[in-house]
């Protein structure tokens, strides 16, 4: 596609898109809603089918030499797709918010003030890899009446464009415009550059997928985004907690699923809990295959505690002994997405605190304790969209938060926060109500 024919295109988006929000911003609840349970029944009777374009996808992705994680978010299994139909209809279950008003409060004037909760507008979404964020951002944009324009990965284009289909038939079926969820037919990177730039058409912009993609689209970006760069998690063991539960939480807050953002990339253990906390949780750790990057403090209890493996002969039996290494200053920034985790002991809550505030994404971080005073000081002095006490961090999800599903994680701290569901897709505008009332 050449330069001039890009820009036709993305305009068109744009235009149809706009148009197509008007109509959503007034669509009844209960259309959307019939739209939604439209859309779960179309996933359910065609898994099969989007089984064959999945597979091409991953077929593909293969001979690309694509990374394993990666692969893995590219699998839409009929588990993945279960999920999906749960969410639009969790999400037409829900109360719809739009134009609720709140608020509502009598000035000295006479007039009363309040808010009205009103659709965005347009969102345009840009993400990679995971093609069923197809389905969680179609769905949150019909529940919040709004339009979009998604854009997904190239290597999952068979996938997105088989689930659009399904979207847009909902959508007609309900009598709403298809118009008001368009996926990018096209893996033109150019798309991607028009789109970001166009206020007049797209209201907020939603990059969801690797690093790199969400910075340059924060440096180019022409229309507000909404963000978040990397999920730096961590699980903090507290002095008191529950051991047994410390262990079975840290594992599978880092063993769960090793891809997602929400996986713990830190594990941080208070001194007094060190001793009789690690060996358990190394043992776990290793028998599954998993590299920890230790403090000096850290690897020597666990050095002394458990048989090691070295790290060059990772191709071992899982269960041969542990992987351990010395950290460096790096591992307690990086989002491994991978069986790393980074291990340090630190004196209690505070060092805790101090520890991810300075180097975690702002993502979602967790203590496990039985204190309640160092619970509720975590709470609150962990700078982070997510913050939970005696939980694994894989929580840290829209549809375990019950939202339905989630458009995404943001870490900004303006708008939405977290996850974010049919509330972050809405904006706030004031409504005021008189009687004849002028200004003296």
């Amino acid at each position: 596609m050449n330069a001039s024919n890009t820009t036709e295109y993305t305009l068109a988006l744009g235009s149809q898109a706009k148009v197509a929000s008007a109509l959503m911003a007034r669509a009844p609840a209960a259309t959307k809603n019939v739209a939604l349970r439209a859309l779960a029944r179309l996933l359910r009777e065609n898994t099969q089918a989007l089984q064959v374009d999945n597979a091409k996808d991953i077929e593909r992705a293969v001979a690309n030499g694509l990374a394993a994680p990666m692969v893995d978010r590219l699998k839409l299994t009929p588990k993945v797709l279960e999920t999906c139909a749960e969410g639009c209809e969790q999400l037409a279950a829900m109360a719809d918010v739009i134009g609720e008003i709140i608020g509502m409060k009598q000035q000295p004037s006479g007039i009363r003030v309040g808010q009205m909760r009103v659709p965005i507008g347009v969102f345009g979404m840009i993400f990679e890899s995971r093609p069923n964020v197809t389905i969680e951002a179609a769905s949150l944009s019909i529940k919040s009446g709004n339009a979009c324009i998604l854009r997904g990965g190239s290597e999952a284009i068979d996938s997105n464009k088989a689930l659009a289909r399904l979207v847009q038939q909902a959508l007609v079926e309900a009598g709403l415009p298809a118009d008001a969820v368009q996926l990018v037919q096209t893996t033109d990177r150019e798309v991607v550059g028009q789109l970001i730039a166009m206020p007049q058409f797209v209201d907020v912009i939603i990059p969801r997928g690797g690093k790199s993609l969400i910075e340059r689209i924060s440096r180019d970006a022409k229309v507000p985004v909404i963000k978040h760069l990397d999920g730096n998690c961590h699980t903090y063991v507290d002095d008191p907690c529950d051991i047994a539960m410390a262990v079975k939480v840290a594992d599978n807050a880092k063993t769960n699923k090793y891809s997602p953002c929400n996986a713990t990339e830190g594990l941080l253990v208070a001194r007094g809990a060190a001793a009789q906390f690690l060996p358990l949780i190394g043992a776990v750790y290793a028998a599954k295959g998993v590299e920890m990057r230790c403090d000096p403090e850290a690897l020597a209890i666990l050095e002394a505690n458990m048989p090691l493996v070295p790290v060059d002969t990772a191709q071992a039996a899982p269960d041969s002994g542990a992987k351990l290494v010395p950290a460096t200053e790096q591992d307690w920034y990086e989002e491994y997405l991978a069986p790393i985790v980074s291990v340090k002991v630190v004196a209690g809550v505070d060092e805790a605190i101090a520890h991810i505030n300075q180097y975690s994404s702002h993502h979602t971080d967790a203590i496990l304790t039985t204190n309640h005073v160092h619970a509720q000081k975590f709470l609150r002095e962990v700078d982070s969209a997510s913050v939970m006490v005696n939980a694994s961090t894989r929580f840290a999800d829209g549809f375990e938060y019950g939202l339905g599903a989630e458009i995404g994680i943001s870490t900004d701290k303006f708008h939405a926060r977290g996850p974010v569901g049919i509330e972050g897709l809405t904006s706030l505008k004031y409504v005021v109500l008189g009687e004849g009332e002028v200004r003296t």
